[in-house]
């Protein structure tokens, strides 16, 4: 790989048991996208650029759940198996795996909110690495990957919506469309598979 190439990074969100079918928030095709997710990880892999995989990871007892006055179900409780990554997702050993949402008194959507096993933020784990281009996939269009893609924006990057391997909640039948016109927008960029090895060898 030349030295001349903008160093890119993978960011994988959140494709874990709770957020597939029959999980405690399953999103009905969430689990079709992995099969995309994978070839890009094994194209990033390929490049040796680095990989970055969240994770929901609640406290039993948070406001984030309906039940203590948030939004949403119980999920993603830290260490059950709903908590898990999908089996079917094939990532390095050597990826950064990024816990969010331990926060007991606040929501944590954006991957930026996550740090990883040492406590360290994401957004300075890709300011070490010299990471200026990121791509972006997962779950859920509307929420977690919407929120990391603006943050990803503020913090100066150039970001990449991967719209082959994402897939929302569509609380409203139109929330994804939307929410990928607001990070198009804001100045991320669409891509799918073909398009991503295009912009791979330039």
């Amino acid at each position: 790989m030349s030295s001349l190439k903008p160093k890119k990074a993978l960011l994988v969100v959140d494709v874990q048991n709770d957020f597939c079918p029959g999980g405690a928030l399953g999103i009905p095709n969430g689990h079709q996208i992995i099969p995309a997710i994978n070839r890009y990880i094994k194209a990033f892999q390929k490049e040796n650029w680095p990989v970055f995989v969240t994770r929901d990871w609640h406290p039993q007892f948070t406001r984030h759940f309906k039940k203590f006055g948030g939004a949403w179900p119980e999920h993603c409780i830290e260490g059950s198996p709903g908590a898990q990554f999908h089996p079917d997702l094939e990532f390095p050993k050597e990826a950064f795996v990024m816990s969010k949402g331990m926060d007991m008194e606040k929501d944590s959507y954006s991957a930026f909110q996550a740090i990883d096993g040492n406590g360290t933020a994401m957004a300075n784990l890709l300011k070490n690495l010299e990471i200026r281009e990121i791509c972006i996939c997962g779950l859920a269009t509307d929420y977690c990957v919407k929120y990391s893609a603006l943050d990803a924006l503020n913090e100066g990057l150039e970001v990449f919506i991967l719209s082959d391997a994402i897939a929302g909640v569509n609380l409203q039948p139109e929330d994804s469309r939307i929410a990928i016109e607001q990070m198009v927008v804001c100045g991320a960029k669409k891509l799918v598979f073909k398009d991503f090895l295009d912009m791979a060898i330039l």
